[in-house]
């Protein structure tokens, strides 16, 4: 359902309710930053108190106001957020911004409260940002209900956290960027961010959005939304917190060990389109870049610097972030000679060799060379542009202008230009980010920009969920035998079996099935690691053996006897799924079968995926040339993994019982794929 937040972040009259005289307090702030608007729309200060609030006079309460408030601040102590709000509501207010902590971040008896008077804000029609927030800015409608002064800027900002958004605000403002909106959500006990999504990726002067989460409530709706805003053409950045703690608890099963919180974020993003970071600094520096001029057209790279170790150090990281730093043909060679001193080096990286000496227009005509060559689809300066006119004011308005035509240069061209520079506080730094040049005061930045645009850029269609009508499936009894029947009537291939209670069961099951044979304690969680597995068991008397052992041993009650698979015929793959308390059912595939937590090469996805995805998934995988056929290896057949992985994935996503699965090993070879052993943790 979509809310209308015009009154929100555009209201036509703004109430403060505990608005104070008092600078120390948070009701000062809000008034001082209500009145700031007063030449936009009617503001009201509210205390119980009545008298003189910074030149205003106060209301004792929102019934005595001339006409009621489209918007309600609410700066009271917990103990007086029911009554405000009821207040708020009852003279008609469409949207609440609840500053109010100590509520259901503080105990169960304050998210009782929440949850009371969300419904009363819902059932009115209304909306409402937090309690525990920091409140709410629109540059352009100049609104500024919160803490700090924000920066105006192209930003849209969405917090779960008031400090870390003032954080964001301080390198914002040191990377040349602002804000055109703010919302903090603080407990979320109405609006939630996918609430946010749809209305600020319609605000024009919102060109990215950028989110910091710790909880995204109904996850499967968040990613609805950004996904939305991501097809509409506005980048959504996100930085979640919080994601790790599950990862420290006791796996059940190796899915559950392989798919962190963190990689059902990462899943959610790539579902979406949603570039993941994990840092302040980085969601800064991801903004820049995405809202730079230009897209390179691939993953070539060139480098220049005046300077020769800027240019080696910035080659190094360039190469290691995944990109090439391609050798430049000979008349590019030739030209670049021309705009530079016989010293310099004109291979890739380029050193000016002391050429800016000669004339600091020569950053832009080599800028300019390099960006329309058709060697290279982006372009790196590194170094010390910048530092020109900082060091030797003589030199400052010559800087700038070279700025100036770079930026303009890049503006002309169909790559992209990315400046790493040691000032990047100076003017001509200023210059380059207000001609659209993303700057950065350090090379791993400006390279890890470079990275992200080239993925942008080359980015293939989201690993979106499938768009599949999956009926209910009703929850397999609990079982490995149970498991394995579930699994196979899910579409999972998987080897013939038999269960067995005696010795004489296990020898009918192998006669039955054929020698040589595998036994399992099938009931035991992790079977390899309590050597609960006999393999290549040839004959009645082998099996006798192994039977005997493990009921000795283990105390198994029921073993498995399994038709032998080839296993040295083909790649093991794990395939899970896991139910995230957020974002629903989870897919995963991992190269190394038991080996799996070791390798820690997986691939995950939200779930259902269809056999296309799945095979996407697979061959993203780092052992992936494993299947396709490496070092003269016969390619394997991934269709049928593929296969067998979108049946996991249905399965999880129709049975809400299942919390985790697993298929590990699933065998892949010429022919096909077997899963060699199941295992279904319910809720």
């Amino acid at each position: 359902m979509t809310r209308d937040l015009r009154a929100l972040f555009a209201p036509r009259s703004v109430a403060v309710v505990g608005a104070s005289a008092d600078p120390s307090k948070w009701g000062n702030v809000l008034a001082r930053g209500a009145l700031r608007g007063a030449h936009r729309r009617p503001v009201y200060l509210v205390n119980r108190a009545g008298g003189e609030i910074l030149g205003e006079s106060a209301y004792l309460s929102l019934d005595d106001l001339p006409d009621p408030p489209e918007l309600v601040i609410i700066s009271v102590p917990a103990a007086g957020y029911e009554r405000a709000v009821e207040e708020a509501l009852g003279v008609g207010a469409k949207a609440i911004v609840a500053i109010s902590a100590g509520l259901g971040e503080h105990d169960e008896e304050g998210k009782l409260v929440e949850e009371a008077a969300a419904a009363r804000v819902r059932a009115a029609g209304a909306v409402m940002l937090g309690p525990n927030c920091l409140g709410v800015f629109d540059a352009g409608e100049e609104l500024d209900l919160g803490w700090s002064a924000l920066p105006a800027g192209p930003v849209a900002l969405v917090s779960q956290s008031g400090n870390l958004a003032l954080e964001l605000a301080r390198l914002a403002v040191a990377a040349g960027l602002g804000f055109s909106r703010f919302a903090s959500l603080g407990n979320q006990a109405d609006l939630v961010a996918a609430d946010l999504l749809d209305e600020l990726a319609a605000h024009e002067p919102s060109r990215a959005i950028a989110l910091y989460l710790e909880d995204f409530r109904d996850g499967r709706a968040f990613v609805a939304a950004a996904a939305r805003a991501v097809a509409a053409g506005t980048p959504v950045i996100l930085l979640s917190g919080g994601v790790t703690a599950a990862s420290a608890q006791a796996a059940r099963s190796h899915t559950g060990a392989l798919v962190s919180d963190v990689r059902a974020v990462r899943a959610a993003c790539d579902a979406a389109g949603i570039v993941h970071v994990i840092t302040p600094k980085q969601l800064v520096d991801a903004a820049q870049a995405l809202l730079s001029r230009g897209r390179p057209r691939g993953r070539r790279v060139a480098v220049y610097a005046d300077g020769g170790g800027h240019g080696v150090v910035a080659a190094d990281v360039v190469a290691a972030a995944g990109l090439e730093v391609a050798p430049l043909s000979e008349s590019t060679r030739a030209a670049l000679h021309l705009q530079l001193p016989d010293t310099a080096s004109v291979g890739n990286p380029v050193d000016f060799a002391g050429g800016g000496e000669r004339g600091l227009v020569s950053y832009a005509d080599v800028g300019r060379l390099l960006l329309e060559s058709r060697d290279v689809d982006s372009v790196l300066l590194t170094g010390y542009f910048g530092g020109y006119g900082v060091d030797t004011p003589a030199l400052a308005d010559e800087e700038v202008a070279a700025a100036g035509s770079l930026a303009s240069a890049a503006a002309d061209a169909s790559g992209t230009l990315v400046v790493h520079t040691s000032y990047p506080d100076s003017p001509a730094a200023a210059a380059l980010r207000r001609g659209g040049v993303a700057v950065y005061g350090d090379v791993e930045s400006a390279v890890a920009a470079l990275a992200l645009l080239a993925a942008e850029a080359g980015r293939r269609v989201p690993v979106a969920p499938a768009e599949l009508d999956l009926p209910p499936l009703e929850a397999p009894a609990p079982g490995y035998a149970e498991a394995r029947v579930f699994l196979a009537a899910a579409g999972v291939p998987v080897a013939p079996a038999r269960s067995a209670r005696t010795r004489e069961e296990a020898l009918a099951a192998a006669a039955e099935l054929g020698y040589p044979v595998a036994l399992k304690a099938g009931e035991l969680l992790h079977k390899s690691e309590a050597c609960g597995v006999m393999l290549g068991l040839g004959d009645e008397n082998a099996l006798a053996e192994a039977f005997d052992e493990l009921k000795a041993r283990l105390g198994a009650q029921v073993l498995s006897v399994e038709r032998l698979a080839p296993v040295a015929e083909g790649v093991e793959l794990i395939v899970g799924a896991k139910r995230d308390p957020r974002f629903g059912a989870v897919v995963l595939v991992g190269l190394g079968g038991v080996y799996a937590e070791i390798l820690d090469d997986v691939a995950v996805a939200l779930a259902p995926i269809d056999d296309r995805q799945a095979a996407r998934l697979i061959r993203s995988l780092r052992g992936a040339p494993l299947l396709e056929g490496a070092r003269g290896r016969p390619p394997l057949d991934i269709a049928a993994a593929a296969h067998a992985v979108a049946a996991v994935s249905r399965a999880a996503a129709a049975c809400p019982q299942i919390l985790e699965l697993d298929v590990n090993p699933l065998l892949v070879t010429e022919r096909g794929a077997l899963g060699l052993d199941a295992r279904i943790v319910l809720f």
